[in-house]
């Protein structure tokens, strides 16, 4: 049974920093792509940060591109998420996600592409 537990959420003033972890269990980070996703309240779940098997390769959100940064550790079987230069729109509940080279991959975060998810870890930005 494959479990994304993510932590390090928490609340945190405009430009302040946070780091995400998502510790996976029966799931071999690196054997496919993982990402993270968000959702504001009354929003839509959005794609901020995509990592993909193999080649290492990121992809980010306009919104997020030169603040965040994913990263994964093989050896601990972790995926990372580095968030600097916080802003107020960047509150929300942030979730990681796996899917298995082979499945159907939408675009680069497409939340569809994924088919495993953490319960999410709440980032609160003040002003």
């Amino acid at each position: 049974q494959v479990q994304l537990v993510e932590s390090g959420g928490g609340s945190v003033q405009t430009g302040g920093s946070v780091r995400l972890s998502c510790a996976a269990s029966g799931y071999t980070v690196g054997s496919g792509d993982m990402g993270w996703f968000r959702q504001a309240p009354g929003k839509e779940r959005e794609g901020v940060a995509t990592i993909w098997r193999g080649s290492g390769r990121q992809y980010y959100a306009d919104s997020v591109q030169g603040r965040f940064t994913i990263s994964q550790d093989n050896a601990k079987n972790t995926v990372y998420l580095q968030m600097n230069s916080l802003k107020p729109q960047d509150t929300g509940m942030y979730y990681c996600a796996a899917r298995r080279a082979g499945d159907v991959n939408y675009t680069v975060l497409d939340a569809r592409s994924f088919r495993y998810w953490g319960q999410g870890t709440q980032v609160t930005v003040s002003s």
